[in-house]
């Protein structure tokens, strides 16, 4: 018996949480800001010294909007989902940045994960369906991740049917 059915059968649920990746650090991104900063303020003073004054306030603005542009992207990447596997239930849960909780809810005996190769471009897409109903989730995972993850839940449904005696 695998470590997961002991784990079912033990009354403890699997719980996988699955994240956005940023690869920039928020200390990077101080760096990155004060770089494009720095040379956005030479550029625009050695423009000001040619007399074309508007040029300044032309670089400021892109400063801005590339630190907009990095605190929305940053603020997207708080969302998160949560799945859990008990013997009794199969719980999806999205956290939206804006506090927002999406909950879906499976009876495990009857969930499937499906990993569809269904996009023009290759691309994977994930999705639990049982009893006629169909959600999509995983939208921010890499492809490898995706089937990694499609394989993992399926193992831990497998235990968890197993747990039950099915």
């Amino acid at each position: 018996m695998n470590d997961s059915a002991v784990e079912m059968q033990a009354g403890m649920a699997r719980n996988f949480v699955l994240h956005q990746h940023r690869s920039l650090s928020p200390r990077g991104f101080l760096i990155l800001m004060a770089l494009i900063g720095f040379v956005s303020l030479i550029v625009g003073i050695v423009f000001l010294l040619l007399g074309a004054w508007p040029v300044l306030g032309f670089f400021g603005l892109d400063v801005a909007l590339i630190y907009w542009a990095f605190k929305l992207n940053y603020r997207s990447g708080r969302l998160y989902e949560v799945v859990s596997v008990t013997p009794e239930n199969l719980k999806l849960s999205r956290f939206h940045p804006s506090g927002r909780v999406e909950d879906y809810e499976f009876n495990p005996y009857w969930a499937h994960v499906r990993l569809t190769t269904d996009r023009p471009d290759g691309r994977t897409s994930l999705r639990l369906s049982a009893q006629g109903r169909e959600i999509s989730f995983g939208h921010f995972l890499t492809d490898d991740e995706r089937r990694d993850f499609a394989t993992e839940l399926t193992g831990a449904l497998v235990a968890s049917r197993a747990a039950v005696g099915f």
